[in-house]
């Protein structure tokens, strides 16, 4: 699988091998905005979605059975047209949630508020209700985001929006989750699952899945 990685991400490479099917081989690309820069805001994630046709050249030589740009919120912000056959995180997840049949999440994320709400709106108008949404309100430095962080974020959702939810979704690819979501499943005794999780086990759209 051919992994297009924003810059400065470290988790990615840290969890996709102990996420993915055994045998399944990662190949790096890393993307490098225009701008240089590593906050989430418009001129970073166009400059990803920009810089992600060299990097997809960089791998054409190997035999990949997926591309995929590593960043969530690069898939749901607009920007340039990806190279034909490329997937996003954003992506990856809600197949993910469509192929698990979970049409109503509660939605835990790192971002600022802003970008929190631009996501719940597009899982909506791809057909997933988002129950109740918080974040960090944190526009870098998510490799630095702690698991007890990540448990107090979602300890602040409402307990009768995690109720009604199907599952909870951790989106992000930057943050480390593997033990905050093993520690929340057991926790709430429902699905948790992360961008890297979705990441790394990416599926082809579900045809009866709203686009």
């Amino acid at each position: 699988m051919g992994v297009l990685l924003p810059w400065a991400n470290v988790a990615v490479e840290e969890e996709l091998p102990q996420l993915g099917e055994p045998g399944t081989v990662f190949h790096y690309a890393r993307l490098v905005p225009a701008s240089r820069t590593t906050a989430v805001d418009d001129s970073f994630w166009h400059g990803l979605r920009a810089a992600a046709t060299g990097a997809v050249d960089s791998l054409r030589h190997l035999p990949l059975e997926a591309t995929v740009l590593a960043c969530t919120s690069a898939g749901f912000t607009g920007g340039p047209a990806l190279p034909p056959g490329v997937i996003t995180a954003f992506d990856a997840l809600t197949t993910a949630l469509h192929r698990r049949r979970l049409a109503r999440v509660a939605l835990a994320t790192p971002y600022p508020d802003p970008v929190t709400r631009a996501e719940a709106e597009a899982l909506a108008a791809r057909g997933i209700d988002v129950t109740a949404h918080a974040c960090l309100g944190l526009d870098d430095g998510y490799s630095a985001i702690t698991t007890a962080q990540i448990l107090t974020l979602c300890d602040g959702l409402p307990p009768a929006a995690l109720a009604g939810a199907d599952a909870l979704v951790l989106s992000c690819t930057g943050w480390r989750t593997l033990t905050a979501t093993a520690a929340l499943r057991e926790q709430l005794r429902i699905p948790v699952i992360s961008s890297n999780l979705a990441l790394a086990t990416p599926l082809p759209p579900d045809p009866g899945a709203a686009p």
